[in-house]
C-alpha cells in the first residue's frame, strides 16, 4: 500500500519519544498490507475503530496515542489525516473534521 502523508508520522513519531518504534512499525506494516477489504484490515488489527467514510482510528502505546487514516482499498493508498495523543484525539470532531 501507498502511504501518504508521512510528514504527519514522523512529526508525531519526533514529539512523542516513546511511541517512535511503535510508528516505524506502523509505517512499515502500512506499506506492506494488501487490504481489499475492512474485514482484512480488522484482521490484522482487530482494535481498529472504524469511523465510515473508508476512514479509521488506530490505536498506539495501549492506546496512549491515536492515527487517523483514510483507506482507498481500490488504489491501495493508505492516507495518514491525523496522528497525536488520545487526549488530544478527545478535543476534535474526527468524523467532520478529518474524515
Amino acid at each position: 500500500m501507498i502511504v501518504a502523508g508521512k510528514k504527519i508520522l514522523f512529526k508525531f513519531r519526533d514529539e512523542y519519544d516513546d511511541v517512535r518504534s511503535q510508528v516505524d512499525i506502523f509505517i512499515k506494516e502500512l506499506e506492506d498490507a494488501s487490504w481489499k477489504s475492512p474485514n482484512q484490515l480488522k484482521e490484522r488489527y482487530p482494535n481498529a475503530s472504524i469511523l465510515g467514510n473508508k476512514c479509521y482510528v488506530f490505536d498506539l502505546k495501549g492506546n496512549k496515542y491515536r492515527v487517523v487514516v483514510k483507506i482507498n482499498y481500490e488504489k491501495q493508498i493508505a492516507l495518514i489525516k491525523w496522528a497525536d495523543s488520545h487526549k488530544e484525539y478527545d478535543k476534535i470532531n474526527v468524523k467532520e473534521d478529518l474524515c
